[in-house]
């Protein structure tokens, strides 16, 4: 029986050396004992190998990636039970490298465990040290402070880079009972010998209560998701945590409190949909048959014939030339259609572009507009995310789309997406079904369905996007025919 004695302090080094030795001599784990030096007393038995030994008779000991980064991590584990588990997987892996993929096994398993314990450790000490800055009386280049924590491993050399790299502009020490850290502006140092806490306390303690009562949200209160995120086991040490139980106990009251207090001022355009709801009441969407394009534009900026305009911020009336033999008719406008006034500027405007660059078509020579022209939308944070007009909206929106097809007279109106083609046909169908094909539109033009430049931005397979660019282009493809016909 071998028995090894360990500092057992977080030293990867000190358990690989002795485990090299070990498994080159081809020694079994379960002939080796191992403790750290608090248990040294109650082990008996031989040392490992030295190294004249080492040099007769051993074989290499190989390791892969994956273990050496998991051993690093498993070795600042406080259970006893480190070395042996790992020693152990080491000395099976020469035989079967890929045991780490093996969750199931039992070895596997329990250093999974270890490991996932020593990685939430280190990153509970990330998050709960809190710095207190020591105040001496002689003037100081730089400010000084302390912290004190109690991790559950030893972990103080596995993250004491991390404090160095985040707090590289003050003098700091974190002490905690199984080591310490310090950080001097220009030097790192670590110790393994147990430390005392510091009873140092300043104004910094007032702001930690002051930003946790500030982002206290009691109407999302989960008591067991905020133990798990926070333990109790920490709070001690937390300057914030006296505020905790008081904020938990009140957060019943206080959501009440808060309802009481919503706000009473009107959303934004509320103006516009007041008189949406008075007009959509009197039934009155008359509107005049202007005599151009551009008195259909003007009339059309003021269109309250659905409430889509009560949340945008302008109409989006087409563009092109007042003759164009070609009309392109999208779904609705975009985000940064709503914002500049101008059809298909947006990302898809990009994707439309290139694709009539690609056929040969000017698009200054194509009339280009939307079934629906204002941008139907529902806010995210500061985001505006795009949402798909209903059958009401589409059919408010017809008067206007008629106008300019009677106006401008083209021989083609080329559908961009069933949206469109719903609004120019009335049918509800597959556009797969009509997709690239010329059909009659009202007796005295044309009509030719494809996708919305749109639809080819969301593909997530970039194989399947290409191919469905290349179908998008040879739809326009006929377009150019039909044009230059």
């Amino acid at each position: 029986m071998r028995s090894v004695i360990l500092e057992g302090r977080g030293d990867f080094i000190e358990w690989r050396d002795a485990a090299r030795r070990l498994l080159s001599h081809g020694i079994e784990p379960n002939d080796v004992m191992w403790s750290d030096a608090a248990g040294a007393s109650d082990m008996l038995g031989l040392s490992i190998p030295d190294a004249s030994e080492a040099a007769n008779g051993s074989h290499a000991v190989t390791a892969t990636e994956r273990f050496i980064d998991l051993a690093e991590t498993v070795i600042c584990h406080s259970s006893p039970a480190r070395f042996g588990l790992l020693y152990r997987i080491l000395s099976r892996m020469q035989s079967d490298k890929s045991l780490l993929n093996v969750a199931s096994d039992e070895d596997v398993a329990a250093v999974l465990k270890l490991e996932k314990s020593v990685r939430r450790d280190s990153h509970k000490m990330k998050a709960f040290v809190r710095f207190k800055e020591v105040v001496h009386q002689e003037a100081r280049a730089r400010r000084q402070f302390v912290a004190w924590f109690e991790p559950d491993h030893f972990i103080v050399e596995r993250v004491a880079p991390f404090f160095q790299r985040r707090f590289t502009d003050m003098d700091w020490i974190i002490a905690t009972p199984r080591g310490s850290m310090m950080w001097d502006g220009q030097n790192l140092v670590t110790s393994r010998e147990p430390a005392e806490k510091s009873t140092a306390s300043d104004t910094t303690d007032d702001l930690w209560r002051t930003y946790y009562a500030s982002i206290f949200n009691p109407a999302r209160l989960k008591l067991k998701a905020m133990r798990a995120e926070m333990p109790k086991k920490y709070w001690k040490n937390l300057p914030e945590a006296v505020l905790i139980p008081e904020l938990v106990g009140n957060a019943e009251r206080s959501v009440m409190e808060m309802r009481q207090r919503q706000p009473t001022m009107p959303p934004l355009f509320h103006d516009r949909l007041q008189e949406a709801t008075t007009l959509r009441i009197s039934g009155d969407h008359e509107t005049p048959v202007p005599g151009s394009l551009e008195d259909l534009g003007s009339e059309a900026r003021r269109c309250t014939r659905c409430p889509l305009h009560c949340n945008a911020t302008q109409t989006v009336f087409g563009e092109g030339p007042a003759d164009a033999r070609v009309m392109f008719v999208g779904e609705q406008p975009g985000d940064q259609e709503d914002l500049a006034g101008r059809p298909f500027v947006g990302p898809a405007g990009k994707v439309f572009d290139n694709a009539l660059a690609e056929v040969g078509i000017d698009r200054r020579n194509v009339y280009v507009t939307n079934a629906v022209k204002h941008f139907k939308y529902v806010p995210r944070g500061k985001r505006r995310i795009h949402q798909k007009p209903n059958a009401g909206e589409i059919e408010a929106c017809k008067w206007w789309l008629r106008q300019e097809i009677d106006l401008v007279k083209p021989q083609l109106v080329v559908a961009l997406g069933a949206t469109a083609l719903a609004s120019l046909t009335g049918r509800q169908g597959r556009l797969t079904d009509v997709r690239g094909v010329l059909m009659p539109l009202d007796g005295t033009r044309s009509l030719l369905a494809t996708v919305h430049p749109s639809y080819l931005l969301r593909l997530p397979d970039l194989e399947r996007q290409h191919l469905e660019i290349k179908r998008f282009h040879a739809d326009l493809r006929l377009v150019a025919e039909a044009q230059g016909a």
